[in-house]
């Protein structure tokens, strides 16, 4: 396994988020040695839709990408929604592509990526009824596990978090990728 040690990851997320797609990749990085930070909206704490509370450590309006390694969007369509509709949740998510970070994305969270306009000319999957929104923001959809495209690691659903979370450290190991971009 890469070890991760030293590294900082940023989860962005908001209320409504899937537990599972939040806590696995979190305890995958951890596990390999990097420092997982909470990123929100709000200060406090958010819950996912099965209950699961995360207690929030900066707010998105105090968190820049360059204090991270890379970046991690969980799913649930609440979760992802609001977060397509907030312009300093979706310019955080935004700037890790300007610097060529690493970026995984699950299920609907797919949706920050489309409104950050970070996805034309890119391979990824996602939850299957984002397809035509992902295709018509000039992605390329494909039903698959996981994908990673310079960079940027997307998975389907809860059962690929075994293979988004090896390729999201692979990938968090590697670091920058100049394919990685806006």
């Amino acid at each position: 396994m890469t070890d991760l040690t030293g590294k900082k990851v940023a989860f962005l997320a908001t209320d409504g988020f899937e537990d599972s797609e939040l806590t696995s990749p979190w305890e995958a990085v951890t596990g390999a040695g990097a420092e997982a930070t909470m990123i929100a909206p709000s200060t406090g704490a958010i819950e996912g839709k099965n209950g699961h509370r995360q207690s929030v450590d900066v707010v998105v309006a105090d968190a820049h990408a360059g204090d991270f390694d890379a970046l991690v969007l969980p799913g649930g369509v609440v979760n992802a929604d609001h977060l397509r509709m907030d312009e300093g949740a979706v310019a955080f998510a935004r700037e890790f592509f300007a610097q060529h970070k690493p970026v995984g994305a699950i299920c609907h969270a797919a949706w920050t990526l489309v409104e950050g306009d970070v996805v034309a000319d890119r391979t990824l999957t996602s939850y299957p009824s984002l397809k035509t929104d992902l295709r018509n923001a000039g992605a390329t959809w494909v039903d698959e596990e996981v994908v990673v495209d310079e960079g940027l690691v997307s998975s389907r659903t809860p059962d690929d978090l075994p293979a988004f979370n090896a390729k999201l450290i692979e990938e968090i190991g590697e670091g920058p990728h100049a394919g990685q971009t806006v």
